[in-house]
């Protein structure tokens, strides 16, 4: 790669860490970041401010409880090498340690596909991955309308991955879409599509892990020909993409560091105060303490301005909300109903492009979504690309299948609330232990027509029961007997979503009892039932 752009200037978070810092415990965070937050330039002026009390003020926008289907886009240079998520950290481990045994596992297969592929990383980094992405095959407006087709209800645009490279126009970082790769506002272009097509609009930033998560760009090989050689992350010139080298101690998600935590701060409001986002996305906890609450109510703040007064804004991390933002559970659902609103983020494979990966089906991801939503959350998926911008033929099949699901059975999914119990039957495959403690859960999560969960219309006048897989004998619905205690009104009327003909059915007082179906809208996915009551 040729014309490096030189090392940034941030002025606005640069400070002396070494004399300002000294008398603060090395692993408080969140005390490094209330320090650091007294450095940050003022928020926007409105009801909000930098704390918890004042982030309880927020309230749930009515457009993110109706969406409960949203697309991303998780989507960057990462996917040129065609191997799946964090390409540009494990391109630079040459000794892989493993953490709970400490035993030496060997180079990653990243680093050494990188040197058969691209060179040695002292001399051939990630800086000269990023220009071999170019999106040339990337139709924002073509997929735009295929996602909501689709029954995508909001959409989501990486801003930046832990690889800090952005995908906006930035005026703060050289190291961004429209300078090199695709030359192109990725994050502007989607923004511009999601518009069109009426669907509200979020970025999601990982930048707060980046500053330890790129360390090993700066370390080298342990042994070998190119031994103690450092790799390209250690030339000062390159800085302003790798970060600067931490102290050893420094290794957490998110760095202790208070001039990482400034420049987080001034990276991120620049893409929030810029485009305006409906919806923020944080790849952590609440990120640095104060340094985070003071971005949020930024956030929300220049929301509520940008919409004449009206909170549209949707924040997410990922810890308890007590009603400050939105929850997000990566790769994982909560037990039951949440009293707050929260959402799933996953992927419909790997993060980012991956040779021969496995993506799940139409059928696994409409049961999920189900089971979300029956618990009072939104589903936000990545929709995989590939390095050149377009869709695989699997993956525009199991997208296709998606919509013929929503258009079939979205009255009971869309501007829905949970009603008294989210479900029947074991929900999961699990230990004997709640889904949340475990995290990254989905793996464990086996649904079948033994599952059934509930939805409720807003006014409460219907509800909708969606058996989690095709039925295969008669449906017994213990919650729906007219003993159960679970019902105020006996049942008028059991109707199946897209279905044909009369459909056999029998409350009784330990049940309601609908026949098997003789068929199926969509056979092996997701079956949805209408259940209205006697006035």
């Amino acid at each position: 790669m040729t014309n490096h752009p030189p090392a940034k200037l941030l002025t606005i978070v640069a400070i002396a860490t070494t004399s300002l810092y000294p008398a603060l415990h090395a692993e408080d965070t969140n005390a490094l970041g209330a320090v650091a937050a007294k450095e940050l330039p003022p928020i926007i002026p409105g009801r909000f401010q930098p704390t918890d009390e004042s982030l309880k003020q927020y309230r749930y926008p009515e457009w993110f409880r109706d969406a409960k289907l949203g697309f991303w886009s998780h989507w960057g240079p990462q996917a040129v090498p065609r191997h799946g998520d964090w390409y540009a950290r494990k391109m630079y481990i040459a000794d892989d340690i493993d953490k709970k045994t400490g035993q030496h596992k060997g180079p990653t297969g990243d680093y050494k596909d990188h040197i058969a592929r691209y060179g040695h990383p002292s001399e051939k980094g990630y800086k000269d991955i990023i220009p071999l992405w170019t999106a040339e095959r990337w139709d924002p407006e073509t997929l735009m309308a295929f996602y909501k087709k689709a029954g995508a209800k909001y959409f989501v645009s990486m801003g930046t991955h832990h690889d800090n490279f952005f995908l906006w126009k930035s005026k703060l970082h050289p190291w961004n879409a429209t300078q090199m790769g695709p030359m192109k506002d990725v994050v502007g272009l989607w923004q511009k599509a999601a518009k069109a097509n009426g669907l509200p609009f979020g970025v999601s930033e990982h930048l707060g892990a980046s500053y330890t998560w790129y360390q090993s760009a700066h370390s080298s090989d342990p042994e070998g020909p190119k031994k103690g050689i450092p790799y390209d992350g250690n030339d000062p010139k390159y800085q302003d993409l790798y970060h600067k080298k931490l102290p050893a101690d420094d290794h957490d998600w998110l760095t202790k560091d208070p001039e990482n935590q400034k420049e987080w701060n001034a990276m991120i409001r620049e893409l929030v105060d810029t485009y305006h986002p409906d919806l923020l996305y944080s790849d952590s906890k609440l990120p640095f303490g104060d340094v985070g609450r003071n971005l949020i109510a930024n956030f929300y703040n220049g929301n509520e301005a940008f919409n004449n007064g009206k909170l549209t804004a949707v924040y997410n991390c990922k810890e308890p909300s007590e009603g400050r933002f939105v929850q997000d559970i990566e790769r994982g659902v909560k037990d039951d109903i949440s009293p707050y609103p929260w959402q799933t983020d996953t992927s419909i494979g790997d993060w980012f492009y991956s040779t021969g990966q496995k993506y799940k089906s139409a059928a696994e991801v409409t049961a999920m979504l189900c089971d979300i939503v029956s618990k009072n959350g939104n589903l936000l998926i990545n929709i995989v690309q590939t390095p050149e911008g377009d869709l695989e033929p699997d993956v525009l099949a199991i997208v296709d299948g998606i919509g013929k699901w929503t258009t079939i059975n979205g009255e009971g999914i869309y501007a829905s609330r949970p009603w008294k119990i989210s479900g029947e039957n074991p929900p999961v495959t699990t230990p004997a232990t709640s889904l949340e403690k475990i995290g990254f859960n989905e793996r464990l999560i086996k649904f079948s027509e033994k599952n059934i969960r509930f939805t409720t219309s807003k006014d409460g006048k219907t509800l909708y029961a969606f058996v989690l897989g095709e039925p295969q004998q008669e449906i017994v619905i213990k919650a729906l007997g007219s003993a159960s205690g679970k019902l105020d009104k006996s049942i008028s009327s059991v109707a199946m979503l897209g279905g044909r003909g009369e459909l056999g059915w029998k409350q009784g007082t330990d049940a309601l009892v609908i026949t098997k179906p003789a068929s199926v809208p969509l056979p092996g996915m997701p079956v949805g039932f209408r259940i209205t009551f006697k006035d």
